[in-house]
């Protein structure tokens, strides 16, 4: 196949993964502004939309990572090519779309990451072109510690706000909700977006259209950035219902409040760092620790279980399908074509599937405001 096609492909399933990824993750900012009421389901999902446009913009550390980090330089370039990065893509955009379908909140980062390696190692007959200490310190360790030291914060963020406001003064915490599902909104566009950008740019090195050791170039940058506004908005409403109401039961403004401030805090703070981490397990351990901070409140342990396993599944399911596409690559030189029609056919049946019982923005009941009011008094009837 013509490399400059090639290419084109290449990019083209980068923007529909950047696409997935947006729908998949509006959840991260948006379920519990949702849950709660702050936010109305279609009113949130534009407001997130807008801002990971916005946040796409801001910085390129997590790109880099990607584009000359995981994947090894050696001599001749990066050592991984545009037909091992198609598989890669695939198997990607393929699981997250299974773990939508199940409404499960997984990792589309590590999907992506899963895509790659497994893809580069089928693809190169080998471990060399994976830069093993950047997996562990930049993707693995991260993975482990960052859902960990989200849920912390906001189970001391949760005991916090209700030991220093009454029952009555709560509801005001939907105000803020709104300004902390905002910047999550924003770091997530920070963090996640920028993992296509480093994809395209790792194509074009690649390629040899680009210099090795470049970061993403502008036309990259709001390509991805328009791709992942679009999916955000388009909902994800499958993922949102079990973030939302599936983890915790009867999440309360105050709760949605530290939860989305303990996840904004995390992934900036990461995004700095150039952790390329899970923008869904730092939501999904901020919503568990909330649920443990307040008094009374119950986590649905079951749930959090099969989200667990989903975090523990995904870089080796979607590895197993990049790698099983690198394979089909690499037997004729039409693999390429066959690894298309493969993954379209998977696209296509993931969809009629989830036509079966669809979720949309109208599922979700908004709750009525909660202030209080003092109750009447009955009048004592007077004998006669």
């Amino acid at each position: 196949m013509d490399l400059t096609l090639l290419v084109v492909l290449v990019i083209a399933l980068a923007l529909i993964f950047d696409f997935t990824n947006g729908f998949h993750d509006t959840a991260n900012a948006m379920a519990t502004p949702i849950a709660t009421g702050a936010l109305r389901p279609k009113t949130a999902v534009a407001l997130a939309a807008v801002l990971n446009l916005v946040g796409a913009f801001l910085s390129t550390e997590v790109a880099k990572t990607i584009s000359g980090g995981l994947i090894r330089e050696g001599d001749g370039g990066l050592q991984i090519t545009p037909v091992m990065i198609l598989a890669g893509l695939i198997g990607a955009i393929v699981w997250n779309l299974v773990t939508w379908l199940l409404g499960l909140p997984s990792s589309s980062s590590h999907a992506l990451f899963g895509g790659l390696i497994g893809a580069a190692i089928v693809g190169a007959w080998s471990f060399g072109p994976i830069d093993g200490a950047v997996l562990v310190s930049k993707i693995l360790i991260p993975a482990v510690l960052a859902p960990v030291l989200a849920g912390t914060v906001s189970y001391l963020a949760t005991k916090i706000a209700y030991g220093i406001t009454r029952k009555r003064q709560r509801d005001g915490f939907k105000v803020g909700q709104v300004f902390t599902s905002s910047l999550v909104s924003l770091a997530h566009g920070t963090n996640d977006a920028q993992k296509t950008m480093g994809v395209i740019t790792l194509t074009l090195i690649a390629a040899g259209m680009q210099p090795v050791g470049t970061g993403p170039q502008f036309w990259v940058i709001v390509a991805c950035a328009i791709a992942i506004a679009a999916g955000t908005y388009s909902g994800g409403w499958r993922i949102i219902r079990t973030m939302g109401r599936g983890i915790t039961e009867g999440i309360e403004p105050a709760q949605g409040f530290s939860a989305e401030a303990a996840t904004t805090a995390t992934i900036l703070a990461s995004t700095h760092l150039g952790f390329a981490l899970s923008t869904t397990q730092v939501a999904s351990g901020s919503v568990i620790g909330t649920g443990i901070g307040r008094k009374g409140a119950s986590v649905r342990w079951k749930t959090a279980g099969r989200i667990g396993l989903g975090w523990l599944i995904t870089i080796p399911a979607a590895g197993t399908v990049g790698a099983l596409m690198a394979f089909i690559a690499g037997l004729v030189w039409w693999g390429v074509i066959v690894d298309v029609v493969l993954a379209s056919a998977a696209i296509l049946t993931i969809w009629l599937l989830s036509r079966r019982g669809t979720v949309e923005a109208g599922t979700f009941h908004q709750p009525e405001p909660t202030a209080f009011v003092r109750p009447k008094r009955k009048k004592k009837r007077s004998r006669r």
